[in-house]
């Protein structure tokens, strides 16, 4: 019998880390090749990871809510191959500090690939891809000391984690000062907390952990302080993992989606110099057409909504102005002008904002056009969004409208050059024919690299798509 592992792989070209959101398995579990083990989260969705080959669970080594680096070993399998000793089709090398604690405990060393190999889902990290954050879980910890802690506190026969001696008596104990605060607020003596940190530090699973402990109805035997006093907690303290919460505020770790929604905004905001422009408008007649292709027999089962006509207007004045589908390719010094358009739709979903776009938009009749978004909204929401669908868009639709906002001021999608915010549609008095009659009326707002489209395009651009949308007969004499 042999013990094989398998690694966190890297689901999303090139991301470092993911967070395990749910196991389908236990220690004692029999899998087969290609069973679905877990489902992480990575900075740009979630995804479901199979495992490569046959045999038992042996243990798991990180627990749900845990961000595990591309290149760790994950979960061990039991398997019944005499002459298979090192872990399949998990190229990613482990990190360099785990691999040289887990060599004692390790049968045979698997060789280091010289570039990026195809692994079960993505492509493993390269050679040079040895830097990684300090670990934040005690089963992290576990991993890289090369004890193998099974994740779920309900696992059979799972090995206890030695306890890490007390601080010495005398002796101030070691902690960040955002940990120290945790313990104050939580009223916690750092002084009682075994420490599970690198160097004796305590943590701020380490405080939770004691603060369990405190509260637990049963008593903990010492020795499984760090992991059995969390597995107490889970009912009694099941947001600690995810949430630090005092009297007057509420910590929330930032990671996934929230996480890489932040570095791409500060990314653009810092790097594309934003110009915004607004038009206010007349789209009775657009409305009228939503309900007139609603009632079309030939578009029965399609879902007709004022969106698919703004994107349909988007397509028309970008084949009108040509030049405002483009990006700029700072190391090069090159503005590249695209040839298609792969139009983003942003999407509030429950793990926060996503721009999936549809490919190659500007080919579709408006019935594909409608199946593509239906798809990708259902998608979004589900929170199945792969990282492809995600890449290479070139402009973004974003309607905060829904929420009842009449405009605001959108942030380009990195490496787009536009993106158009849709407001709320209101029946507003407006003139109309010399008169005045209360009329649907919105108001766009386009934001725009000012290094690839100046004010004139800029300026055009958005009076086209307000003309298509004021008159949609132009979706065919524009066409």
């Amino acid at each position: 019998m042999t013990i094989r592992e398998f690694k966190m792989p890297d689901v999303g070209e090139g991301l470092t880390e993911a967070e395990i959101l749910k196991w389908y398995v236990q220690p004692g579990d029999t899998v087969t090749d290609g069973q679905v083990v877990c489902e992480v989260e990575t900075a740009k969705a979630a995804v479901e990871l199979p495992i490569p080959f046959d045999g038992v669970v042996h243990a798991l080594l990180f627990e749900e809510g845990t961000t595990v680096d591309v290149g760790q070993v994950i979960i061990s399998v039991q398997t019944g191959d005499a002459g298979a000793g090192a872990p399949v089709q998990t190229a990613a090398a482990p990190v360099a500090e785990a691999a040289a604690a887990a060599a004692p405990a390790a049968p045979a060393e698997e060789p280091v690939a010289e570039a990026r190999q195809p692994v079960l889902v993505g492509y493993g990290v390269s050679t040079a891809s040895t830097k990684r954050r300090p670990r934040k879980a005690t089963a992290a910890t576990a991993a890289q000391n090369g004890t193998a802690a099974p994740a779920a506190p309900a696992a059979p026969a799972a090995p206890v984690l030695p306890a890490v001696p007390a601080q010495p008596t005398g002796e101030r104990p070691l902690a960040k000062p955002p940990v120290r605060k945790l313990a104050k607020d939580l009223g916690i003596d750092l002084a009682s907390v075994v420490p599970t940190g690198d160097g004796g530090v305590v943590t701020r699973e380490d405080v939770h952990a004691a603060a369990a402990a405190a509260i637990a109805p049963q008593a903990v035997p010492a020795v499984a302080a760090p992991v059995a006093a969390q597995a107490q907690a889970q009912a009694p303290v099941a947001e600690a993992a995810v949430t630090e919460t005092s009297a007057r505020e509420t910590r929330i770790p930032v990671k996934g989606v929230r996480k890489v929604t932040a570095q791409a905004m500060v990314g653009s905001a810092f790097t594309a110099p934003h110009v915004t422009e607004f038009i206010t408008l007349d789209v009775t007649r657009t409305m009228k057409l939503v309900q007139e292709l609603k009632d079309d027999p030939d578009l029965a089962g399609l879902r007709i909504n004022p969106l698919l006509l703004i994107a349909k207007a988007v397509l028309v004045a970008i084949r009108r102005n040509p030049d405002v589908n483009a990006s700029w390719d700072e190391a090069a010094q090159e503005i590249v002008l695209k040839h298609y358009v792969n139009l983003g739709i942003a999407a509030a979903t429950p793990r926060g904002l996503i721009v999936p776009n549809i490919k190659d938009a500007h080919a579709k009749t408006l019935g594909e056009l409608s199946e593509s978004l239906s798809s990708l909204v259902a998608t979004a929401r589900d929170g199945k969004t792969s990282p492809a669908d995600m890449q290479n868009g070139t402009i973004t639709i974003t309607n905060v409208g829904v929420f009842g906002v009449d405009t605001g001021t959108p942030i380009l999608n990195p490496g787009e050059s536009a993106i158009l915010a849709v407001g709320a549609i209101k029946l507003q008095p407006w003139v109309h024919k010399g008169k005045v009659k209360p009329r649907q009326v919105t108001t766009l707002a386009l934001s725009f690299d000012h290094r690839l489209i100046d004010g004139e395009l800029g300026s055009k651009f958005l009076a086209d798509i307000a003309a298509v949308l004021e008159h949609p007969r132009r979706l065919i004499t524009w066409s």
